[in-house]
């Protein structure tokens, strides 16, 4: 549109409201006149509330307009401009949630459903977790810059708590709520005494018709229903299990991840998921998932073991890992590609440590596994 138009169309918009004001009270509607600007056919009804005009925008010109901020829009801090675009109104929030799960947008960070959703497939997102061992929290946060100290994005917290023989941790999307009745609550982590064993919960289903844990561990809260809109239990969604080491302390851990990944809309056996499927957590897709850490490699010179981690491990600890896939599920049978690491955690200060996460793995499904890495394991060290 030229200059000379938007102007006109300004001026228009303008003489609209004066008319509405003084002839009709701020009843809300006016009828204009036929004519004027040489560009109105018909009638032309102007509305009041700002909102609406947002709300009454063609749908072509809004898709344009959303799309351009998505597309340029694709890192953390510059990325809040989208989430503002989904702020606007009811009808730029559905156009804003359809591109964010575009299959071009896999990967992306934008709203909190995208934290169980797969990450990317080529470039792993870059994470950091920051440890408080006085109030045994946990923060997980996107990593903005390639230092190893940045403060980064927030993302999810998690909380230690002891029951009895088990321990627990409450994920959350708020660093200052971390029960299982808040609104902010994702899932949670329990081991079992040794702390070898961990399942992973999450408060949504995995994927239509799933069914909540039975296990008394696995529920929310004390009674059977607070509310049909919240699950009284939680669903399993995984299983870490760390194995027995002959070696105890002198040798690395040896873990075995099995997971409940959700599916990217990609692809199903090679074929588009169609989009009713991915509405929400309650229809997602997902799919078994075998995880195992990479075996390390004795070092002669330095007398340790030894991993690369490119660069984004700078400190020795029986915590740092890397996970690769057994099982390439497009091939039943078949290997899948154990070269690529599709988790890895590592520590680069005294309560600093690094994750690096890619598909199929959700960043919750992520943080929950590299949880398990906290704590002694009794039977492994």
């Amino acid at each position: 549109m030229s200059l000379r138009k938007s102007i006109l169309c300004r001026r228009i918009s303008n003489s609209v409201k004066s008319v509405n004001n003084h002839k009709h009270g701020g009843s809300g509607r006016v009828v204009v006149p036929t004519g004027i600007g040489g560009d109105v056919s018909g009638e032309l009804l102007a509305e009041s509330d700002p909102v609406d005009g947002w709300a009454n925008m063609l749908p072509e010109l809004l898709g344009e307009i959303i799309k351009r901020v998505e597309e340029s829009e694709d890192r953390w801090p510059q990325r809040k401009n989208v989430v503002a675009c989904a702020c606007v109104c009811k009808k730029w929030r559905e156009v804003t949630k359809e591109m964010v799960r575009s299959p071009r947008n896999i990967g992306k960070i934008t709203f909190p459903s995208c934290l169980k959703q797969p990450g990317p497939r080529d470039l792993p997102h870059q994470c950091l977790i920051k440890r408080n061992k006085k109030t045994s929290t946990f923060y997980l946060s996107l990593a903005l810059t390639p230092s190893l100290m940045d403060e980064g994005k927030f993302l999810l917290a998690a909380r230690r708590f002891r029951h009895g023989a088990h321990t627990e941790y409450i994920i959350s999307l708020d660093a200052d709520d971390l029960s299982q009745g808040s609104n902010a609550y994702v899932g949670k982590l329990s081991s079992d005494f040794l702390g070898t064993n961990f399942t992973i919960y999450d408060s949504q289903p995995p994927h239509t018709g799933a069914k909540p844990s039975s296990s008394r561990a696995s529920r929310r809260f004390a009674s059977k229903q607070i509310s049909p809109q919240v699950p009284a239990g939680n669903f399993e969604v995984g299983h870490v299990s760390y194995k027995f080491n002959l070696l105890k302390s002198r040798g690395p851990r040896r873990m075995v991840c099995s997971l409940k990944c959700p599916l990217s809309q990609e692809n199903v056996n090679g074929k588009l998921i169609d989009d009713s499927m991915m509405k929400g957590p309650e229809s997602s897709v997902s799919s078994c998932t075998v995880l195992r850490n990479k075996a390390p490699r004795w070092h002669e010179h330095l007398q340790c073991w030894c991993l690369n981690f490119h660069g984004r491990v700078t400190v020795a600890s029986v915590k740092n890992f890397q996970l690769v896939a057994t099982v390439d599920q497009s091939q039943p049978g078949g290997k899948g590609d154990e070269d690529t690491v599709l988790l890895q955690f590592g520590k680069v200060g005294d309560d600093t440590f690094t994750m690096d996460y890619r598909q199929p793995l959700s960043a919750f499904l992520a943080f929950a596994i590299c949880l398990t890495s906290f704590g002694t394991k009794l039977a492994c060290e």
